[in-house]
Order: C-alpha cells, then sequence, then structure tokens
C-alpha cells in the first residue's frame, strides 16, 4: 500500500509519496535510519522558534533529504540529487511542509499496520 499526495511547495504543487520502500530508498541513499530521522525532525520542530528558523543545519538537510526521496518516491522524473531537486525551488519554509510529510508518513504507518492486523485476523479463521 501507499499514499500519494500533493503538497504546496514554493507556489508548486509536488506530489510526495508515502510505502513501505520509503526507508528502504532513504537508507540506500543515504545511509541512515528514517524513523529515527523524522522522529528527530518532529522534536526539532516542536521544540524550535518559528520566527527564528531555530532550526539546525543537520536538521534542516535530514528535512530535505526526507522530502526529497518522498517526491523522488512519487515522481521518479524528479532530479536524481536532492541539490538538483532543490534547485527547482526558492525559499520556502519547512514548517509548513514537514507537518504535510509528517502527517502522510503517519497516514501510511497506520494503514501499513491496519493491513497487518487485518492478515493476521484472516490467517487465524
Amino acid at each position: 500500500m501507499m499514499i500519494k499526495k500533493d503538497i504546496e511547495v514554493d507556489g508548486k504543487m509536488i506530489p510526495f509519496r508515502a510505502s513501505a520502500t520509503v526507508p528502504r530508498l532513504y537508507r540506500a541513499t543515504f545511509h541512515r535510519d528514517i524513523f529515527k530521522d523524522l522522529s528527530r525532525l518532529k522534536e526539532s520542530v516542536d521544540q524550535s522558534d518559528k520566527e527564528e528558523s531555530g532550526l539546525e543545519i543537520e536538521d534542516l538537510e535530514l528535512f530535505e533529504n526526507v522530502a526529497y526521496i518522498m517526491a523522488k518516491h512519487a515522481d521518479p522524473s524528479q532530479p536524481d540529487t536532492p541539490e538538483e531537486w532543490l534547485e527547482q525551488f526558492n525559499v520556502f519554509s519547512i514548517y509548513s511542509v514537514l507537518p504535510q510529510l509528517l502527517e502522510l508518513w503517519g497516514l501510511n504507518m497506520k494503514q501499513d499496520s491496519e493491513a497487518k492486523k487485518n492478515k493476521s485476523r484472516q490467517v487465524g479463521k
């Protein structure tokens, strides 16, 4: 199962996709764990001051990487690197995009969890 959502980034509607493939793509591309990185991002955004953009550079890079993987997964014609992908935008707020990406990821996790529950019920019959 996968979930796809268009999110406005710098005035453009960009498709993003969440599925069970995303953690593997993220790990293969960045050699990092997307679950840990999303958790860190959520915590950093919750604790930062939106007016002063109090996020660390490392957090911004994590956000860019997550957004890139989810966008590339939705539309394979997107550029082949995060840097090239980001070139299509001027400046945009992480605070407007990240919550939507986290929501998309959460919906995917919920859907995956429900599918596993239903499958185990069917096997138990």
